[in-house]
């Protein structure tokens, strides 16, 4: 099962600062923590996903090849590795909330605990709270040419771009709103329980102005109260050497608009191979299969070959064997964000006419006759112990 995205995990965005991944993991470890949440198998799993996405985000170095690579960067050949024991995330909870009032509040006394349910920040017009845009997935499809050589792609794309008419208000005119009553204006609605923990005050977006604190009265007519627009855009992107299946290459503030003058996503591009007629990809080594004919196998002879790097000659040694392994070295894929590059594997075999002439039948009639042609039949003592066992197995007297 695939991994769910670090970033949507935390509920952060793509550029968030190192204390605003902190603030919200701690807010996800509170809200899943086991004492809080006993017995509760999928509060268990939330508090483990987050605790693992906050290791790789908090990391520089991690975050840095999740962010080129995805998850296929935090793999085999890193340190990266994930929490499977509750004693680890501890460790790491206690390294986050020590000396931390809220950390005192949890474990200690039950003064209360405040929990805030939305990460998003104020708009910079003052209108409540702006939301981050969607980030947009696109598949593109390459070659093995293409990902041996490295390529520049340009493409084009729709999505939702702040309206420049209102500039991402939603309103025609800074005199188009009114206060939402339902919040008196804050945008948030407050719940207060008590648990055995204490007071809790449980701080959600209000679903009448969905978290902007303002009712538009009237709208931009050019988005509809929206606050941004459906357009089309056109952006090259230079895919580098060595990529393959699933890995994606994030392009900063290129996916939707955000809501109310929200920042907006970011636009993922995922790679995908497209299936080749000749070569087979076994990780950065590429095979072809050679079919030659019976002449070519037995005589020296030398014969042309494709590359992912143009066509090549090769020589085929006398008396070569079907399923004889030719290797030319470096003719492979590169490795990804590092030095060299794989081999191609050419697997030879030898080519059997079904259709030919009765000139060609003599032919071969005379050539069966050689005693360097056909095979020596006679079978060695190995052999007759195969063949043995096999009239054992099958030949009842």
């Amino acid at each position: 099962m695939s991994k769910r995205d670090y970033y949507e995990i935390l509920g952060v965005s793509r550029n968030s600062t190192p204390e605003e991944i902190k603030s919200a993991y701690r807010k996800l470890a509170l809200k899943y923590h086991p004492d809080r949440n006993p017995d509760d198998k999928e509060a268990e799993e939330k508090f483990k996903e987050a605790a693992e996405a906050y290791e790789v985000l908090i990391d520089n170095d991690k975050r840095s090849r999740y962010d080129r690579y995805g998850h296929d960067g935090l793999r085999a050949g890193y340190d990266f590795h994930s929490y499977s024991r509750f004693e680890d995330i501890f460790s790491a909870f206690n390294d986050v909330f020590r000396g931390s009032s809220i950390f005192d509040d949890f474990f200690g006394n039950n003064s209360g605990f405040e929990s805030f349910g939305s990460s998003n920040r104020r708009s910079s017009s003052g209108r409540g709270l702006a939301e981050r845009g969607s980030d947009l997935r696109i598949q593109m499809p390459l070659t093995l040419e293409e990902i041996a050589n490295g390529v520049e792609k340009q493409i084009k794309y729709k999505h939702w771009v702040t309206c420049k008419t209102c500039k991402g208000t939603g309103a025609s005119s800074s005199q188009g709103y009114r206060r939402c009553s339902a919040c008196n204006g804050s945008g948030q609605i407050r719940q207060v329980s008590r648990t055995m923990f204490g007071q809790f005050v449980n701080i959600s977006t209000c679903p009448t102005c969905n978290g902007s604190g303002q009712i538009i009265t009237d709208p931009c007519k050019d988005c509809s109260g929206e606050g941004r627009v459906m357009a089309e855009d056109t952006e090259k992107i230079n895919i580098p050497a060595g990529v393959e299946e699933g890995n994606y290459l994030p392009i900063r503030g290129k996916g939707n608009a955000g809501k109310r003058g929200g920042d907006p996503g970011d636009l993922l591009v995922v790679i995908q191979e497209k299936d080749h007629p000749y070569f087979e990809r076994h990780n950065n080594d590429v095979v072809y299969r050679l079919l030659v004919s019976f002449p070519e196998a037995v005589l020296v002879s030398e014969v042309e070959i494709p590359t992912l790097y143009g066509p090549e000659k090769i020589k085929i040694d006398p008396g070569t064997q079907p399923g004889h392994a030719i290797k030319l070295k470096g003719k492979g894929i590169p490795h990804l964000n590092s030095y060299g590059k794989g081999d191609q594997i050419v697997i030879v075999n030898i080519f059997i006419p079904q259709n030919i002439n009765s000139k060609e039948k003599g032919l071969i009639k005379e050539l069966a006759q050689s005693p360097n042609i056909s095979p020596k039949r006679k079978a060695n003592t190995k052999d007759k112990d195969f063949f043995d066992k096999v009239k054992d197995m099958f030949i009842k007297d």
